[in-house]
């Protein structure tokens, strides 16, 4: 039986999780007969095919998903063992960094860190994701380095940084037929509002908020992402309850205005969260270190 190669498990881990051979090459800089290669060798050390094509990519087999963990923890030791070795050097390194960010954070957070990285850190490569159920499992097990936005479920057994601290505001078009420069309790109840419902931005706390001061909002439309909601609110007599700094960008993009609310609405905290299992990796913590100059204190956007 042939020796486990390192470069096999870095493909075995990427069709993993890209359920590609070929995005599996594009993610590591190698070529597709590259990858193909080292999953032949792999199937022929495992004696099982350990992925199969169907409509839905390359599926794992069963034995594949028996030995996926160990092969993940294997890679992750071996990284980090690898990392430790030398300090991380921004100017020089060409590491990947994959990031779990709510859209939010995408729209508001990323411009200014890829401006910075493509300045202090020219080769290295950001990847995100939006954050899902899945999220707080991919920060323990590596696959994610870092998670960035309004987190609750990520306070327990991770650590956590607060960046800035954000609220509310309403969003409305610049030429509303009845909304002037103020929004009244009952103007607010009588319009209708679009909601969006993404996680990990705060909005559960917004809607507890709104219940418990009696008022009936009349939702007109439910979205599932702020991607096309400021123009939506532009062409429309809908109102819409979003981040102040979120509120600030539209309003440059879009012809909208920003409203303060009819009544108090809590502020939360924008956080930067870790698994323990990286906190002293060079390239995270340089990560962290870069992120809370960029954001923290009087960093904040906006």
């Amino acid at each position: 039986m042939s020796k486990l190669d390192l470069e096999w498990l870095k493909v075995f881990d990427e069709v993993w999780q890209t359920a590609s051979v070929s995005k599996a090459a594009e993610r590591l800089g190698i070529a597709q007969a590259a990858a193909s290669t080292a999953l032949n060798k792999l199937r022929a050390h495992f004696d099982d095919r350990l992925f199969e094509r169907t409509a839905l990519g390359m599926q794992p087999t069963p034995h594949a998903q028996k030995i996926q963990p160990a092969l993940r923890e294997a890679l992750a030791q071996i990284e980090q063992a690898r990392a430790s070795r030398a300090a991380f050097d921004p100017a020089t390194a060409t590491r990947r960094f994959r990031i779990c960010l709510t859209d939010i954070s995408e729209v508001v957070l990323l411009p200014r860190l890829l401006d910075h990285l493509g300045r202090e850190a020219p080769g290295v490569q950001v990847e995100t994701e939006i954050v899902s159920a899945a999220s707080a499992r991919r920060l323990e097990d590596g696959e994610v380095d870092l998670a960035v936005g309004f987190m609750p479920q990520l306070e327990a057994g991770f650590y956590g940084q607060t960046l800035f601290r954000q609220n509310f505001v309403c969003l409305v078009a610049k030429d509303h037929p009845r909304i002037g420069s103020k929004l009244t309790r009952k103007a607010f109840a009588a319009e209708p509002h679009a909601v969006i419902a993404s996680s990990g931005t705060g909005h559960a706390i917004v809607d507890k908020t709104i219940a418990r001061a009696g008022i009936e909002r009349k939702v007109a439309v439910r979205l599932s992402s702020f991607l096309g909601v400021a123009r939506i609110v532009a062409q429309t007599e809908l109102v819409v309850i979003v981040p102040r700094v979120l509120g600030q960008i539209l309003a440059t993009q879009e012809p909208v205005r920003i409203i303060e609310p009819p009544f108090a609405l809590p502020a939360y905290a924008v956080k930067q969260h870790w698994h323990a299992r990286f906190h002293a990796d060079d390239g995270n913590a340089w990560l962290r270190r870069t992120l809370a100059e960029l954001f923290g204190g009087g960093g904040a956007p906006g």
